[in-house]
């Protein structure tokens, strides 16, 4: 019995708020059911089913907080676990930061629950596992798959009157595809809230063309390519990119949002009129909490608007320092985009370079957001609008700021993990080097 109503979530809740003693406590239930099928040279490796729930304690007495987590909820388990929390609290050092907790609070009811999500059964697993796997053996082609989803719940109370509830399905796949003789290599992936979303089939025929066609990879020159980015390319860059949306990073001179002399780049043009992003947690295709880990309302917030930075996050404790508004991050983002698929942007370039994905991406510095790593499953030469022939793997070098401003075309926007994002055509990306990897 992982997954709990809110009703009998809160009679948990309040049942262990009873016990405390400290100044403020917050208590927090988590629970999980996932299951996963794993594949590897075409057959089922692995498949599996897991259930847990946690009850978090946190017990404060001033600033001074100590945490304790248990697995057993019978009355003594409770009262064993709040009072390990205020003996660890009476221990810890002083949190200079500690703001105190938050009273009652108004969320949107959220959308992050689908009720056939939830009850995927392993036979589910196995068929789109089957799905994916019987592609790989018509083309004579090796394949290794994973597929996972869960069903969450977490309610939060605590001794201000604050509660807070949210139930969240997801599902997930991924596929790599290799041919026989190990010289070329595709991937694809997917994940939603709702597993009708999902096609395993179409995801596997797609990373079986890439490792058709990457075979026989030509070296060519490294140096600045005008480059298609695909979905997944994009979003690995623009991920560190989004991490750097932070007022105290920003405000301490740490980040690439800082400002020379101080201050932070809001209300700065820093990237191309064409880009646009915000999270939205009622986004239809890619939803989350309504609220945050401390309890505070999530809601929709604009963060790039045509280029121009509009806001950065701000914890409580550094918005008062601030004088300004908490702003939460959010664990969701969404870019703007336009209409074309990704063989309109091939269509409409002279000469060029199309990428699947990057992998094994690193910061190089992050005042100016740098970032290193290896393109993989799938690099191509364009020329004339036509894709011609594989080449061998790149490392690059590039700021997703400088990228951001050498942006020509955008395609139709897809859900690629936490992000839905549009595939891009940029111009002068920088490949430093050759890899020898597939």
């Amino acid at each position: 019995m992982a997954i709990l109503s809110k009703e009998e979530a809160q009679q948990i809740l309040t049942k262990a708020l009873k016990l405390s003693n400290a100044d403020e406590c917050e208590v927090i239930l988590n629970g999980s059911v996932e299951g996963n099928i794993r594949s590897a040279r075409n057959a089922v490796s692995t498949a599996g089913e897991k259930s847990k729930m946690t009850l978090s304690i946190n017990a404060t007495y001033g600033k001074k907080t100590g945490n304790t987590t248990i697995n057993e909820f019978d009355d003594a388990s409770l009262e064993k676990g709040m009072r390990r929390a205020e003996e660890l609290a009476r221990l810890a050092p002083e949190n200079p930061e500690y703001m105190p907790l938050l009273g009652p609070q108004n969320y949107k009811e959220s959308i992050t629950y689908n009720p056939a999500t939830a009850a995927l059964t392993s036979s589910d697993r196995a068929e789109a596992a089957f799905q994916s796997i019987k592609v790989a053996k018509a083309a004579n082609l090796e394949s290794a798959g994973f597929l996972n989803n869960a069903t969450t719940f977490v309610a939060m109370q605590n001794s201000k009157g604050l509660f807070a509830y949210n139930k969240e399905t997801d599902v997930s796949f991924s596929v790599t595809i290799r041919n026989q003789e190990g010289t070329g290599s595709g991937y694809a992936g997917q994940s939603f809230h709702d597993f009708s979303k999902l096609d395993t089939l179409t995801q596997t025929k797609i990373a079986a063309d890439k490792a058709i066609t990457s075979a026989g990879a030509k070296a060519i020159e490294p140096g600045k390519y005008t480059v298609i980015l695909e979905p997944m390319a994009a979003g690995g860059l623009i991920r560190f990119m989004m991490n750097g949306f932070n007022g105290r990073s920003a405000d301490e001179g740490r980040s690439f949002m800082s400002k020379k002399g101080g201050g932070t780049r809001v209300g700065e043009q820093l990237f191309s009129d064409k880009v646009t992003i915000y999270s939205d947690p009622l986004h239809p295709d890619l939803p989350s909490p309504t609220w945050t880990s401390s309890g505070f309302p999530q809601d929709k917030n604009i963060w790039v608007q045509n280029g121009v930075v509009k806001s950065l996050s701000y914890s409580r404790y550094w918005a008062s320092k601030k004088n300004v508004k908490p702003i939460p991050e959010p664990s969701a983002f969404i870019m703007e985009g336009g209409n074309g698929s990704i063989a309109d942007l091939i269509k409409g370039t002279e000469k060029g370079i199309l990428v699947t994905r990057f992998w094994y991406t690193r910061m190089v510095d992050p005042q100016t957001l740098t970032l290193t790593g290896l393109t993989r499953d799938g690099t191509f030469y364009i020329e004339n609008g036509k894709i011609k022939f594989p080449v061998k793997n790149f490392r690059f070098n590039e700021s997703p700021i400088i990228m951001l401003n050498n942006l020509e075309a955008l395609g139709k926007p897809v859900r690629s993990g936490n992000m839905i994002i549009p595939p891009m055509k940029i111009r002068d990306f920088t490949f430093t080097s050759l890899s020898d990897a597939v």
